[in-house]
């Protein structure tokens, strides 16, 4: 699974949390949180749970199973 930053950061402003506070929830900092918004970045299992908890929401609302395009590139031609 992967995060689905959009979701994250729609559920976190529909309950009127900011970056910082979430961050401090799941005791990271507010960049790294950014960081998962904006999908630059992925999250541990551990994180994406403490997220989901925080924003009291099933991990499935947060993550997104991964496609082709995101695994791992084979032997180029």
């Amino acid at each position: 699974m992967t995060p689905n930053g959009a979701a994250i950061r729609s559920i976190r402003e529909a309950r009127g949390m900011s970056l910082r506070r979430l961050a401090r929830l799941i005791g990271r900092s507010p960049g790294f949180l950014s960081h998962i918004e904006t999908e630059d970045d992925g999250a541990s299992p551990e994180t994406l749970d403490r997220i989901a908890t925080s924003l009291a929401v099933p991990i499935e609302a947060i993550t997104r199973e991964k496609t082709r395009d995101q695994e791992a590139p084979g032997p180029c031609s």
